[in-house]
């Protein structure tokens, strides 16, 4: 792994869902991707996410990659159907990532769009 986040103390740990549109688009930029990868967030300034096959890292790249957010542990294994929700645990290590969490996700969402889009 080439985040640190199992070495930092995380402010919140719970679980939670990634929409499945999200998730499938992972699943489609994953295979033109050579993991770990990063992507720009434009939109979020100084943010960046970080790949890996088994999670993704929202981190603070002015600040020596500070992990913000980060969804671990998705549960898509026997996954048999494509439009529910796919469990994962969602770690915290900021006092406003709750609050940024949405925005983060829909970001994501688009700049998978626009990687998908770029890489045709």
């Amino acid at each position: 792994m080439t985040t640190r986040i199992h070495d930092m103390q995380a402010y919140e740990v719970h679980a939670a869902k990634v929409d499945a549109v999200l998730f499938n688009l992972w699943r489609r930029v994953r295979l033109h991707l050579k993991l770990p990868a990063r992507l720009a967030l434009p939109a979020l300034k100084s943010m960046e996410l970080i790949l890996e096959e088994d999670c993704w890292v929202l981190v603070d790249s002015r600040h020596y990659d500070l992990p913000m957010i980060a969804w671990l542990n998705f549960q898509d294994a026997g996954r048999s159907s494509l439009h529910t929700p796919v469990s994962c645990t969602e770690n915290y290590y900021h006092y406003m990532a709750a609050q940024f969490r949405e925005r983060v996700l829909r970001e994501i969402a688009t700049a998978f769009e626009k990687y998908l889009h770029d890489a045709d």
